[in-house]
């Protein structure tokens, strides 16, 4: 096994713990009667992922969406509801992310969208004030790519730019697609569960 040189870490249900139940909840709340369908804990439906994909913006996100729910819905309130994804924030988590980074080259591989990332991307990410781009070398996100995972030509995007070879990397990612996908790509790869420290199993893997 060649050496890691490399960690890719999925964003939602890896270092972030989501709340699938709550997001549905809260677009139904701003009248999104089909939001069950629209919303996937892994990859998101219709225009939902046209936002994550980069096929459109936010502005013609929002429009959508009140032409969707026949009301005239704030920015904020279509936050407020992308919010509910959120159920918590591990600071030790990303504490873990800065100590890998004095061995590794740390990266992020994840869709999302720029309004969950107008968030991330704020000092509001962490109690520490810290945004999230402070705890990766790069970052490759859906939206901005123009690709959602398990679409292979998202890692081959973040392969090339890294750059990075998939055997000296090792890719940790929920969803069972997205891990499939890097396995045929020749990553080193771990599928944890929502909500779990996954720590002692990384670095198991690493001391290999």
């Amino acid at each position: 096994m060649k050496r890691i040189r490399n960690i890719v870490f999925d964003l939602g249900g890896v270092l972030i713990d989501l709340d699938h139940h709550q997001a549905v909840s809260r677009f139904e709340e701003i009248g999104v009667k089909d939001a069950k369908q629209l919303l996937d804990p892994y990859e998101q439906k219709g225009f939902f992922l046209e936002l994550e994909n980069g096929k459109i913006d936010v502005d013609t996100f929002c429009r959508k969406l009140c032409e969707h729910t026949g009301k005239q819905l704030s920015y904020d309130e279509i936050k407020y509801a992308w919010m509910g994804f959120i159920a918590d924030v591990p600071q030790y988590k990303l504490n873990f992310l800065l100590e890998l980074r004095k061995k590794y080259k740390v990266y992020l591989l994840s869709n999302t969208n720029p309004i969950v990332q107008s968030w991330a991307r704020s000092e509001a990410f962490t109690p520490a004030g810290r945004p999230i781009s402070a705890y990766f070398d790069k970052m490759y996100t859906s939206y901005e790519v123009g690709v959602t995972k398990p679409d292979a030509a998202i890692f081959d995007r973040m392969i090339e730019n890294a750059p990075l070879i998939p055997a000296e990397t090792l890719f940790v990612d929920d969803a069972k697609s997205n891990i499939e996908v890097g396995q045929g790509l020749g990553f080193h790869t771990y599928q944890p569960e929502n909500g779990e420290d996954w720590r002692e199993a990384v670095l198991n893997i690493l001391a290999k």
